[in-house]
């Protein structure tokens, strides 16, 4: 497959990357001196799973003379999404569909609207990984997996064939659920309430886990998305919680959500798209969700502040 990576960061790095090694035409959208690194060196990953490295890596500043593609691999951050549905257009104009892989539930659906609900399959992921410097990706932690369908539950030949392409790749667990939404909101009930209470507390998920008080807040905050999901009418199943709870236990104990690093580095976050959705959803829904709110209320000053609101 013609595979191109919108976002050369650590979750499109790793992924895109264990496709090319595995012999994919992929190519890295990328900028600055990252974008100069993977031009000069190839895409290095450092990983649990095992170092590998691209090269030579297909890699250009111009998302628009990237294509056309098959598919494109979404990694920006969630609030770039709807910028992104512009660069990404020229890409799939020979059919292509893309696949977001951002923490939230609301990615497809702002592609949808920008790029026609064709062109969109529901997707996510599960990994530990970050920019470790230019054309440097690290893997530090999690099983990498990931997992994609078709947002009508409907078995296509598109989604076989990515799934093909990545169960020849090593490093990478793969799945095609057939309720992909309730897969999304499974992975927003981990995802969420980890980055916003390892926001609040500043502490790795091993410290959470540990302490008494900082669990019983995490798992509180896991029930009211879970709530929150079954107001939507999403299907998360009855044990979604307590899974949950015992995946954290397995985390590395020095781990920590993406979010939860912008945040402590003073950089602009997802807040908006995990803390912020569970609140703003929430409300629309009539689900009362105070934990996440007050979450959500302690880390929005320091949000605006990154984005030189105030």
């Amino acid at each position: 497959m013609r595979v191109a990576v919108l976002g050369t960061g650590g979750v499109g790095g790793y992924f895109g990357g264990r496709l090319a090694q595995a012999g994919e035409d992929v190519v890295f959208v990328a900028r600055g001196a990252h974008l100069d690194a993977i031009r000069r060196d190839g895409l290095v990953v450092e990983s649990v799973e095992g170092d590998f490295a691209v090269r030579p890596a297909q890699v250009t500043g111009d998302a628009g003379t990237a294509g056309p593609v098959d598919v494109v691999l979404l990694g920006v951050k969630a609030w770039q999404v709807k910028d992104a549905a512009r660069a990404l257009r020229p890409l799939l104009e020979a059919g292509g569909f893309v696949v977001p892989l951002q923490n939230g539930v609301e990615a497809a659906d702002e592609l949808a609207e920008a790029l026609g609900p064709e062109r969109v399959v529901g997707g996510l992921c599960k990994i530990f990984s970050y920019v470790a410097g230019p054309g440097r990706i690290k893997h530090a932690g999690v099983t990498p997996r990931i997992e994609f369908g078709e947002r009508d539950g409907t078995r296509s030949d598109r989604v076989d064939r990515l799934r093909a392409a990545f169960e020849k790749a090593s490093g990478v667990s793969v799945g095609t659920p057939g309720d992909i939404g309730a897969a999304l909101w499974e992975k927003f009930l981990f995802i969420a309430p980890l980055s916003g209470v390892g926001a609040v507390t500043r502490m790795p998920v091993g410290v959470l886990r540990a302490v008494p008080e900082s669990r019983e807040m995490l798992e509180c905050a896991m029930k009211e998305v879970f709530d929150l999901a079954r107001a939507r009418g999403i299907g998360l199943r009855k044990d979604a919680v307590a899974r949950t709870m015992s995946y954290v236990d397995g985390l590395p104990a020095d781990g920590t959500a993406s979010m939860q690093r912008d945040v402590l580095e003073g950089r602009p976050s997802e807040l908006e798209y995990q803390t912020g959705a569970v609140v703003r959803l929430g409300r629309e829904a009539r689900v009362p969700v105070p934990l996440n709110e007050f979450i959500y209320r302690a880390l929005l000053p320091g949000e605006r502040r990154a984005r030189g609101a105030v």
